[in-house]
């Protein structure tokens, strides 16, 4: 004797949709375009195979022919998804349709890109003097509000602003934009680099003036110049 309602019946008598009782293991989700098979995220994959194939058993005639359009809860390797696929086509006659809403397709990465924010985009601003031994890294610009003492090291994809002196290692933009420039109140890095150019501060360089200069590439040369903002 068939069940009263078939799968067909019952979303018209629950306008359109409805939910099998749920267990702590195994539980049905149908509407008009089909039904989502939820498996416990806490339960065993073993344990989860027992307990669906002990539910189609009780409902076998209920789910024949019926459309499988997902899988939720549980996170499936692709062997265990197969599996489960073949017991449910295989053992109960049962179609499985997957959604598109359920496939998730991965962002496509981007490499070597060239960081352009230079005039303006990501900042980072860092409040205090930078000490021997520490390294800021950063994809944008960075503005130092204090000093970068020797054996510190600033690392930006952007441009690099030391409201102090700087006498660590700078490295403005790292990922290959030559636009990029380094800035600082004093500047007597012990190496500064600016995309693939480097310069180290010579060893009988004498003290450079506590004032305001800017290094930048010019005719591919990494060159120094006083800062002049009304130029």
């Amino acid at each position: 004797m068939k069940n009263k309602y078939n799968v067909t019946d019952l979303f018209a008598s629950h306008g359109g949709n409805f939910i099998m009782p749920k267990n702590s293991t195994v539980s049905f989700k149908g509407n008009k375009d089909g039904i989502s098979i939820y498996l416990s995220p806490h339960i065993d994959y073993s344990d989860i195979k027992v307990q669906l194939v002990k539910k189609l058993e009780s409902t076998k005639q209920f789910f024949e022919g019926a459309k499988v359009i997902g899988f939720e809860g549980k996170e499936l390797s692709e062997d265990e998804k197969a599996e489960i696929k073949e017991i449910i086509q295989h053992g109960y006659s049962m179609i499985v349709v997957e959604e598109a809403k359920n496939i998730v397709h991965e962002p496509e990465k981007k490499t070597n890109l060239v960081f352009t924010g230079i005039e303006e985009g990501m900042t980072k601003f860092v409040r205090t003097t930078v000490r021997s031994g520490q390294k800021i890294i950063f994809n944008g610009n960075v503005v130092v509000l204090g000093d970068v003492n020797p054996g510190g090291e600033i690392i930006a994809a952007g441009n690099i602003i030391v409201m102090g002196a700087l006498r660590g290692l700078a490295h403005a933009g790292s990922n290959g934009n030559n636009r990029a420039y380094v800035a600082a109140i004093s500047l007597q890095p012990t190496q500064l680099r600016i995309a693939d150019t480097i310069t180290r501060s010579p060893d009988n360089e004498v003290v450079r003036p506590m004032m305001p200069e800017l290094a930048l590439i010019k005719d591919n040369m990494l060159v120094i110049e006083p800062y002049l903002p009304n130029r």
